[in-house]
């Protein structure tokens, strides 16, 4: 099967399309010929070398944690049933032709819900769907989104205007910042603005402006111009970390100011959550109430350029691979 491969970290140029066996399925596990692979920011991250205190690899690896496609085969204890399903999954070397799932792992794809929408859920969806149910979003709240453009945070936004919070979306560029407004944000601001965190303030509003919700999946210097802005009392989620380093904070300060942090730790969610939360994602999405921004879908084989383009940052939405 054609697979991608890296072999040592690098820049794009070390994804390599190499043919590997076909993987087999063990007990309670499948084979899925995969028809759209999810990619997010941090696996461009990974790949260069970074986070490995987090994300440890060995070579050679096929990088990819999330796929959609059709069950082709199954192992022992998986009925034959399972054949032909329309799944998507978490899966450890996704990108590829075909990928081995565990059954706790398969999330079923509603009927009328394409392949290609239902991979840009697999990560995206059940973290911004978890984020919001974390960080308790509710009608009262006033919400800050950081990276509002992106993958998860053109799902953050639509959540949580569902919820029916008062959302300010934070993206750059006019494009972006249209998008948003788009998606469902009261009110968007530009952070190539010098002064984004005032406007950020007016546009929040109340009579403290600040907002109870700051969901951070940006980090380094803008994550860190945002956490004054959180309101006492408040929920602030520092969970992305595109700049190259998640937004520090202090947590004896968010203490005197009863703020609750969330890390990257908090969104580990084990194989129940997972599963529910993703079904949340793709049942939403089948309605036509959530949807995922997809900018381009790059062939597998060109997964090199896929990284390009995700590290350019210049696209508007996300990245899906095709197979």
């Amino acid at each position: 099967m054609l697979a991608v491969q890296v072999k040592e970290f690098g820049g794009p140029e070390v994804l390599v399309p190499v043919e590997l066996p076909d993987p087999v399925a063990g007990p309670d596990e499948v084979v899925i010929d995969v028809a759209y692979v999810d990619t997010i920011f941090v696996e461009s991250q990974i790949r260069s070398g970074w986070g490995r205190e987090f994300f440890p690899v060995t070579f050679p690896y096929v990088p990819g944690g999330g796929v959609a496609g059709i069950v082709s085969s199954v192992g022992p204890g998986v009925p034959s049933s399972r054949l032909g399903r329309r799944v998507t999954a978490f899966v450890t070397g996704g990108y590829a032709e075909r990928a081995v799932a565990r059954m706790s792992a398969l999330t079923p794809v509603p009927d009328g819900l394409d392949l290609r929408t239902a991979a840009a859920l697999v990560h995206d969806g059940v973290t911004a769907a978890g984020l919001i149910e974390l960080t308790g979003v509710g009608p009262t709240d006033r919400v800050l989104v950081l990276g509002a453009s992106g993958g998860m945070g053109t799902l953050l936004v639509q959540l949580a205007h569902a919820r029916g919070a008062r959302v300010v979306a934070v993206a750059r560029g006019p494009e972006k910042v249209a998008l948003v407004r788009e998606l469902g944000a009261d009110a968007a601001v530009d952070a190539t603005h010098p002064d984004w965190p005032s406007a950020a303030r007016t546009a929040l509003g109340g009579d403290d402006p600040s907002a109870d919700v700051v969901l951070d999946g940006v980090g380094g210097a803008l994550g860190a111009a945002a956490f004054p802005l959180t309101a006492g009392g408040g929920r602030f989620s520092a969970h992305g970390a595109p700049t190259g380093g998640f937004t520090p904070v202090d947590p004896a300060a968010a203490a005197r100011r009863a703020i609750t942090l969330f890390g990257i730790a908090d969104l580990q969610f084990p194989d129940p959550d997972r599963t529910r939360l993703a079904s949340t994602a793709l049942t939403e999405a089948a309605a036509g109430r959530l949807r995922p921004v997809i900018a381009e879908a790059f062939p597998l084989d060109r997964a090199s350029d896929a990284h390009t383009a995700i590290e350019g940052r210049g696209l508007v939405g996300k990245v899906v691979l095709k197979v």
